[in-house]
């Protein structure tokens, strides 16, 4: 007695022979297809799905997050540069501090895109703060204007800690 299996082709890849099927639909699926999660092999289709459900942001927390993360920004960046050298241990508690406030006004609701709009804002508030030594070189030239340029060594270390802490606080685990 003979077992023949059936050949069954990968459902995305109608050219590829696989023996490989997703643990939640049964759609077969080529190692291309298939994503290793906890449970098992599962095709993209569902891990999105199953993604969906934890994206509940609405269209106004997005505008909500940006203005905060905005203005925060704006105020931070100034004082945690000023302190210096000490921007590098403050950067962090800053940026935690931007992410906490954000997920409470907006409800800890969660959008696939909030951390990098948050990350934006962020900078964009921190632009006027960090382009005022660059006008006052233009504007009044000399040594003294220099020495402000140096002066924001400090504040961009900040920002850069500070916006790289609340992108990962907002941001979350994600399988793509």
């Amino acid at each position: 007695m003979e077992a023949t299996a059936e050949v069954i082709y990968c459902a995305n890849h109608p050219d590829r022979e696989t023996t490989l099927r997703c643990n939640k639909c049964g759609k077969p699926i080529c190692s291309k297809c298939a994503l290793l999660t906890e449970v098992g092999y599962r095709c993209r289709e569902c891990v999105r799905g199953q993604q969906a459900i934890f994206q509940t942001a609405e269209w106004y927390d997005y505008v909500i997050g940006g203005a905060i993360a905005l203005v925060l920004s704006g105020i931070i960046t100034p004082l945690g540069g000023a302190l210096g050298w000490f921007a590098i241990f403050l950067g962090p508690i800053g940026g935690t501090v931007v992410a906490e406030v954000v997920r409470f006004a907006v409800r800890k609701r969660r959008g696939r895109y909030f951390a990098e709009l948050v990350g934006g804002a962020m900078i964009l508030g921190a632009v006027p703060v960090l382009l005022l030594p660059l006008l006052l070189l233009l504007l009044f030239g000399g040594a003294a204007g220099l020495g402000r340029l140096v002066g924001l060594i400090w504040p961009v270390v900040f920002l850069a800690m500070a916006v790289g802490t609340a992108y990962a606080r907002l941001r979350g685990l994600t399988f793509r």
